[in-house]
């Protein structure tokens, strides 16, 4: 791995606070993802399940951690299974986990290779109840592939009948919503290696370069700096492009006088950064350019000081939309009698205003978290609003990843990437 091997306790710490939460005689599974196929012998790389990293650590395919809290042997109440390494994989594939560097990492004693898990599970399986199944339900899943954990799940119901089945998810979203010091650190990096790609591209930008170019210097800077790259498929959309809201083609030519919007962030030892900046292609914003970006920004500003603990998503959302709606109505955008007959369901700022604020971000650039739920301190949010004007060829967004504190406003991981257009436009002018 390109990061800085992470403190073991934070694991360790994240294990107790699951086990905790589990019913009496139970276990709990959890399966490292696949490795999937493109075509021939072709793979993509591979991501680690971010459950079981959680958990654990281990940044390795074909791993499985059992947690068994009663188990009647103390060796058996935290147990990692791992694909045994040899002289032939590491040639072939490099170095994976040794049972000593995997209690390195994880903190587990307790280290099996693969090959006897059956002989192990049956074991554990006369001894306990319940088992927790790790299914995916955070609320934009869209699972059309069966995964390891999806396998790993019927092979032991049709084994085991008999046992009842709870779910790890509803434990794992709450705990996983809520950032340990040690996270927050290593998001911290990642937003920092963000900042620095993202000061390289002000003084590369200029009339006449691709968005692809644009992409290219920001994956070498993340890069250099021990990252694997982009936490999420990079948009790079200048003119009429930024009105797209997930546009990635990133392979048109930046003309002098537009704007382009970028939604590119970096990860780090599997954390997520999530970073929003708009920029003049010529290095000055136009007097129009201007009055709507300093809009966004003003909504942006406001609603990072609702970010506190307590609060509500959809009600923070709603209070957003009346902040947003009087920027509008100064733009000229909408009018007051757009506002009378709104839809209460899509009200007159959803015009140029489609997309949430903020969403929990961490080991997932959508992270787990029960919206539902107020909001508590640790907590790691993105504030992102933004303005879309396809008749007048442009769009603004603006996005930092702000940590909710016990009091006052929250912490932003970004506070030094560069926000103010007066800032963007020197920077760019050097």
């Amino acid at each position: 791995m390109k990061y800085h091997q992470i403190d073991k306790n934070l694991f360790i710490k994240n294990r107790k606070n699951f086990a905790a939460q589990m019913k009496p005689d139970s276990i709990a599974v959890f399966n490292s993802n696949d490795i999937y196929p493109i075509s021939a012998d072709s793979t993509m790389p591979f991501e680690q399940h971010r459950d079981i990293f959680y958990l654990s650590g281990v940044d390795q395919e074909e791993s499985i951690l059992v947690l068994f809290p009663d188990a009647p042997h103390e060796k058996h109440r935290e147990m990692l299974f791992l694909k045994e390494t040899s002289e032939l994989i590491a040639i072939w594939e490099g170095e994976k986990l040794t049972k000593e560097k995997a209690f390195e990492t994880s903190g587990i004693k307790t280290v099996y290779w693969l090959q006897d898990l059956e002989k192990i599970f049956f074991e554990i399986m006369t001894q306990c109840d319940t088992v927790y199944v790790n299914t995916n339900e955070h609320y934009r899943a869209n699972v059309e592939t069966e995964t390891r954990e999806d396998r790993f799940t019927k092979w032991w119901k049709a084994k085991y009948p008999a046992h009842s089945v709870a779910k790890s998810n509803p434990i794992l979203q709450r705990l996983r919503s809520v950032k340990d010091p040690i996270e927050i650190d290593l998001m911290q990096t990642a937003c920092n290696i963000t900042e620095k790609g993202f000061r390289r591209l002000l003084s590369f930008v200029k009339p006449g370069v691709w968005e692809y170019n644009i992409e290219a210097e920001l994956l070498h800077e993340f890069i250099n700096h021990r990252s694997k790259g982009f936490a999420y498929t990079p948009i790079i959309a200048s003119g009429n492009n930024a009105n797209v809201l997930h546009y990635i083609e990133n392979n048109q030519q930046c003309k002098e006088g537009e704007l382009i919007l970028m939604d590119i962030a970096a990860e780090y030892a599997n954390y997520s950064s999530d970073l929003s900046r708009t920029i003049p292609v010529s290095g000055k914003f136009t007097d129009r350019q201007r009055a709507v970006y300093d809009a966004v920004l003003r909504v942006k500003n406001e609603a990072t000081k609702m970010l506190v603990p307590g609060t509500i998503w959809a009600d923070y959302h709603v209070e957003v939309g009346k902040i947003m709606t009087s920027e509008l109505l100064d733009l000229g955008l909408i009018d007051k009698v757009d506002v009378q007959n709104e839809n209460p369901d899509w009200p007159a700022y959803k015009k140029y205003f489609m997309h949430g604020t903020s969403h929990h971000i961490g080991l997932d650039t959508h992270d787990y978290g029960i919206l539902t739920e107020p909001m508590q301190a640790n907590m790691v949010f993105t504030v992102e609003p933004g303005i879309y004007i396809p008749d007048e060829g442009f769009g603004i967004r603006l996005e930092d990843d702000v940590v909710i504190q016990e009091k006052g406003e929250p912490f932003n991981l970004m506070a030094n990437i560069p926000i103010e257009a007066d800032e963007i436009e020197d920077l760019m002018n050097k």
